[in-house]
């Protein structure tokens, strides 16, 4: 693994040089985990979403290099071919997947990256870059809550809304592979408790990569 100790950039949020850091945010439908990923981009300093490569076509309003990489599936298989993803998979017949080098060099330089994905790309992303990687699991308040979340207008027929629970369920059921699991019961409360999360993270002695040099300075006599 890769860890740059000698870098002396310097980020918005601190005095001192800092490696960055992976924040995941994962949560089954329904437990505001959009919501908070928007609050936490509007609110924290130094904190970028990581743009993922897709093969589906841009939905109106979607700009290239901003939401989304939008390539081709031959781009996109070469890619994996040449293990240049964190993280990839296909879902519902498009694909997916994590750039690696544009991650990698921010977080040498500070950078910190939020990641909106799911329990599987979490575990490929811990894998490849376990020292650098803050997973955060959102639950809903109680089940008939997350019911009432995911019945929406009230226009889905009940085969629609057990589908959707029975994924969300099966979600729930890798909350012990997070770091952290936050209940979503008042969204103010939740961001205010995943915003004490990334913090602290950002406040660990083996990310603050500026402290060698400065407590050495404290040493000279």
């Amino acid at each position: 693994m890769e860890h740059d100790t000698h870098s002396h950039d310097l980020h918005p949020d601190a005095g001192l040089a800092r490696r960055g850091l992976m924040f995941i945010l994962s949560s089954p439908s329904g437990a505001g985990k959009t919501t908070i990923a928007r609050k936490m981009l509007q609110h924290e300093t130094n904190l970028r979403l990581s743009v993922s490569c897709t093969t589906r076509a841009p939905r109106p309003g979607e700009v290239d290099g901003k939401d989304y990489h939008f390539i081709s599936q031959d781009q996109f298989d070469r890619m994996v071919e040449n293990e240049e993803f964190l993280e990839w998979a296909h879902v519902f017949g498009k694909s997916y997947g994590t750039p690696k080098a544009e991650v990698k060099a921010g977080i040498r330089a500070g950078h910190d990256y939020l990641f909106d994905i799911d329990w599987q790309g979490t575990q490929q992303l811990h894998q490849k870059m376990e020292v650098d990687v803050v997973r955060v699991f959102l639950l809903p308040p109680s089940i008939d809550e997350l019911r009432r979340r995911l019945t929406g207008r009230g226009t889905d027929s009940a085969e629609v809304i057990a589908d959707r629970m029975a994924r969300a369920q099966s979600e729930i059921s890798h909350w012990d592979g997070y770091d952290y699991v936050v209940v979503n019961e008042d969204i103010d409360e939740c961001f205010g408790k995943v915003r004490q999360i990334l913090a602290a993270e950002r406040l660990r002695r083996a990310r603050q990569t500026g402290l060698i040099g400065f407590v050495r300075e404290l040493m000279v006599p």
